[in-house]
């Protein structure tokens, strides 16, 4: 059996493209009904029944975790529903949750009965609730507002604020929330008469789309959180989403390469597909909110307050066409909209095959040595066939070493990275797996050939997951290559994609479930779950590992370990590693590039904690120029270091050479040039 071991968990799924993020995220229909009377009267169909019951069967009979369905259990399907209603609490109050406290002990036997009637009334004062705030909303465009009232905030992250005790005060939070989209657009170079028209569209359409809620959506919504209440990769998709799942899977979709949530009435990038069209873009990045989409030739929808599943249906389109997008960029909320225009494509996996180069520095101590590079974006069908082409070319370039590339590799298959690992071992086991009956297998390499005994250091991030992590892993254990870069992400499980329909159903479909079947092992015995691997030589890192991997996933199974299997390392790093991370440490101490990247995890540890954005308009004005400058200050001292004039502002072109600036690649490689000068890397150190 052919495990896949990609990233199918929330904030995740990288090697699939856009519209595989339904398969695990819920869309919740965004506040919609022209008035509160419209909103239809929602009952559990006929279907759901037999689908929670089968649902059932699946995870307490072959999930990895075992599984007791009691009041325990109930209490996180409980919480966990309200929070995929209204997890920045904006829409609920005290006394509705006091209310539905009533029955948090009911759900264990609702959903092993079939019978969701508690979980539907509960979804009904939901969306009686979204249509109040989105109706208040259209009431305070009557005016513009005041955008220099001293300490004016919108708190945006209100998940552990105490619920609203009356409508008063959600009216509070509903002013900030407004105020904050006009001062937003009024920062885009909106006028008030554009921000009115803009806004009371958006929010109209949030209020029609609640009338289109089906029975379907409640029983996603209930079904996931019971689901994502027993493991963090666990999850339900709905008959549409199963249907787009098996498209994923015979690559058959064209879009822009993308993965979507849907959060707080926003479409927000989780991931991008290497090599896909927004990756190749290079103006998209995760955490992004997409808040308009324009066909070529078209005038740009506001997709605020839109289902995740109509917003996927925009995007996405023929190969070869253009779609325009309107993004919030993530990473400063007092930025300009940016307007970025897409040439979908067709994502497949076989087109993103792994490629090679030839680093050779045109500078500094190691001028004119070569260095081959492999990057891998995920481990696909035939990959190591792939990749023995590419060492092969590099040895006819006569390369000193190689630094295998796993930045943003997200996984794939088990046995490739079996197989990739074998090409720079002779033989030996290389994973171990763990079943749910407590089986355990070892996968091996066994062919007793070395393609490739070279100098050998392998790049990693905090995106690189599951086979990537088995296969820097195997090299670490082994000591064969040299691990060089961020903690890896720490997702050490396998699913298992299970349909609910049977042949003899005379019903409608029941979509399908994935589960956890398996947990992978290092050969030395320990997991890669929550931990990840472990670089030998850590680069700083932009990305917080407590707020990004599987350790921040909520119900991930725990990290544990076995009996290690029976192999021999190739010699000792110790005192090298030791010696090359002293020189790394003095290198990037004077590397401006590396400065750069220090003042911004000053900044950001600086500013995680804030849970709030200035609605004082100065304030934001002076934030965005002050970014600004530290932008154009930074981007001057690049050109002035490659001997090029200085531009003006930022809108001036830019030189090409600028987006192919990487510290993180470039000190990898001097790692590896010190690593090949010392004359120690594994097979010269073998006893």
């Amino acid at each position: 059996m052919q495990l896949n071991l990609g990233k199918s968990f929330k904030k995740q799924l990288i090697w699939i493209s856009v519209a595989s993020a339904l398969v695990v995220g819920v869309s919740i229909a965004g506040p919609t009904a022209e008035t509160v009377d419209s909103i239809p009267e929602l009952a559990q169909e006929s279907q759901h029944s037999k689908a929670a019951k089968r649902i059932t069967d699946h995870f307490t009979r072959s999930h990895y975790k075992k599984i007791k369905i009691d009041d325990e259990l109930s209490e996180k399907v409980f919480d966990r529903y309200l929070r995929s209603m209204d997890v920045n609490r904006n829409f609920f109050l005290a006394s509705d949750i006091a209310n539905f406290e009533k029955s948090k002990d009911s759900f264990d036997d609702a959903i092993r009965q079939g019978q969701l009637d508690i979980a539907y009334d509960i979804y009904m004062v939901n969306l009686k609730r979204r249509a109040e705030r989105f109706n208040y909303a259209l009431t305070l465009l009557d005016k513009p507002f005041d955008y220099e009232v001293e300490n004016d905030k919108y708190y945006y992250d209100r998940e552990k604020a105490a619920w609203a005790e009356t409508t008063a005060d959600l009216d509070e939070v509903w002013r900030q929330r407004v105020k904050y989209d006009a001062l937003n657009l009024k920062m885009a170079d909106k006028t008030w008469e554009e921000t009115q028209d803009i806004l009371t569209k958006r929010y109209q359409r949030a209020i029609k789309r609640l009338s289109q809620t089906n029975s379907e959506d409640v029983f996603q919504t209930v079904m996931n959180s019971f689901a994502r209440s027993i493991e963090a990769h666990t999850s339900y998709l709905s008959p549409r989403n199963t249907e787009r799942f098996q498209m994923e899977m015979n690559l058959s979709l064209e879009g822009i390469g993308a993965v979507l949530r849907s959060e707080d009435d926003h479409t927000v990038i989780v991931s991008l597909v290497a090599g896909g069209p927004a990756d190749k873009s290079a103006k998209i990045k995760p955490e992004d909110k997409i808040i308009a989409v324009a066909q070529e030739g078209e005038e740009f929808v506001d997709v605020v307050g839109w289902r995740l599943d109509e917003v996927v249906e925009l995007i996405k389109g023929p190969k070869g066409s253009i779609v325009k997008l309107q993004v919030l960029k993530g990473s400063s909320e007092s930025k300009k909209i940016a307007e970025i225009q897409i040439t979908r494509d067709k994502v497949k996996l076989e087109d993103r095959a792994a490629k090679s180069e030839v680093y050779i520095p045109d500078s500094g101590p190691h001028k004119g040595q070569k260095l081959g590079i492999i990057n891998i974006p995920s481990f696909y069908h035939n990959l190591h066939v792939d990749v023995l082409k590419e060492l092969d070319k590099l040895k006819e370039e006569n390369v000193e070493g190689v630094i295998v590339d796993l930045r943003g590799n997200g996984g794939g298959s088990l046995p490739e990275s079996v197989l990739l690992s074998g090409l720079f071992i002779d033989k030996g086991p290389v994973v171990q797996v763990r079943y749910e009956n407590g089986r355990i297998s070892v996968d091996r390499d066994t062919d007793g050939v070395v393609h490739y005994s070279g100098p050998l250091t392998v790049m990693v991030d905090r995106y690189s997951a599951s086979a990537s992590e088995i296969f820097a892993a195997a090299m670490q254990d082994y000591n064969r290559a040299i691990i060089i870069g961020e903690q890896t992400f720490g997702k050490g499980t396998v699913q298992q994609h299970r349909g609910l329909s049977r042949i003899y159903d005379l019903d409608k479909k029941l979509g399908a479930v994935q589960f956890t079947i398996a947990k992978f092992y290092r050969i030395s015995g320990g997991s890669t779950q929550h931990k990840g691997v472990l670089p030998d030589i850590l680069l700083p890192s932009p990305v917080d590992p407590a707020e990004w991997g599987e350790s921040k996933e909520e119900n991930a199974l725990p990290y544990d370990s076995i009996q290690k299997a029976n192999y021999a390392q190739l010699g000792r790093y110790e005192g090298v590693i030791d010696e090359l991370a002293a020189k790394h440490n003095e290198r990037v101490m004077k590397d401006p590039e590396f400065a750069y990247i220090f003042s911004d995890i000053e900044e950001y540890n600086k500013n995680k904690d804030k849970d709030y954005i200035s609605l004082v308009e100065s304030e934001r004005l002076k934030t965005k120029k002050e970014n600004e400058d530290k932008q154009l200050s930074r981007i001057n001292e690049r050109l002035q270091r490659m001997g090029l004039e200085k531009v003006v502002s930022l809108e001036d072109d830019l030189p090409e050479s600028l987006d192919k600036i990487d510290p993180f690649l470039d000190e990898a490689a001097n790692i590896t040039f010190d690593m090949v000068s010392s004359g120690s890397y594994a097979l010269n150190l073998k006893k």
